[in-house]
């Protein structure tokens, strides 16, 4: 059964200008998170920009939130096209204490097989069965192109001896969501937006995995811990501000107004900062609404 439950952030990763992670100010934010509002975080997901970095890159950012932070309350994301990497992933997620990894399908062939993704889980599931870190799954099927049909999660669900326990949604698609969790019992679905909180309180939902709560973490435990309607409208609203934008540079200009500290909107090529203009409107916005909730 999953551990994690509630608000979670899909953290950003911090970059040098040199183009690795910066570790001291990610795990500075990690910490500001968990003390803020957060009830966990998505370590390397998209917003982390994980498939942009070397696998050795990424273990040097796990490493750090382990020894820095409290994996306890993280999932990691283990993605990786080639099998070999997504297991060494999951491995050191296991070994560093993380509450979960975050899997992706394999992503570079698309139209594959059930059977075929089943088989790479499988194999995933075999060569970490010495430290079995629970595994959710990640449905993204917009960039991964390979979508976890409510038949292959049932096919996994049933190979998977319990080791997989939940799943991660950003597809926006609110039907499969229910439906994924209504026909798994007990099985954690975190759907990506914090706007399915209260509906989270209520049990349908184990929480939201979201980008945004990066931004509004505050408003986000107040709506799930205390079921405060009013916060939750706040933090949507803060969600919004970056429809039909590019979400994970967005947030990144978000982070860089409220740490006060312009290193926080550099991305990893080929992600492109928003431009100043974009920046400076967000600024004023999250300002706003940040007051007004």
């Amino acid at each position: 059964m999953s551990k994690l439950r509630g608000a979670i952030a899909a953290i950003a990763t911090p970059i040098t200008d040199a183009f690795e992670p910066d570790i001291d100010r990610f795990t500075t934010l990690a910490n500001h998170l968990l003390a803020n509002g957060c009830d966990g975080l998505n370590v390397l997901g998209t917003t982390g920009e994980a498939t942009s970095f070397s696998r050795d890159q990424r273990f040097r950012v796990m490493a750090a939130a382990a020894e820095r932070s409290d994996p306890s309350r993280m999932m990691v994301g283990v993605g990786a096209s080639a099998l070999a990497d997504a297991i060494a992933l999951t491995r050191r997620a296991a070994e560093l204490g993380f509450a979960g990894a975050l899997a992706l399908p394999p992503f570079y062939y698309k139209g594959v097989p059930d059977l075929g993704v089943a088989a790479y889980f499988e194999a995933i599931l075999q060569a970490t069965s010495a430290q079995p870190v629970p595994l959710y799954l990640y449905h993204y099927p917009a960039l991964s192109g390979v979508p976890f049909t409510p038949g292959l999660v049932d096919l996994l669900l049933k190979n998977s001896g319990g080791r997989i326990v939940g799943l991660k949604d950003s597809s926006g698609d609110m039907a499969y969501a229910r439906g994924v969790a209504a026909q798994n019992p007990g099985f954690a679905v975190f759907p990506s937006t914090e706007a399915v909180l209260l509906d989270a309180r209520a049990g349908q939902f184990a929480g939201c995995i979201s980008a945004t709560a990066n931004l509004n973490s505050g408003l986000c435990r107040r709506a799930f811990h205390d079921g405060d309607a009013a916060a939750l409208r706040s933090a949507v609203a803060i969600r919004q501000l970056f429809d039909g934008k590019p979400l994970v540079a967005g947030v990144k200009a978000g982070l860089a107004h409220l740490q006060d500290d312009s290193t926080f909107s550099r991305t990893m090529p080929p992600l492109a900062p928003w431009r100043a203009a974009e920046q400076a409107q967000l600024a004023r916005d999250l300002d706003r609404l940040l007051a007004a909730g």
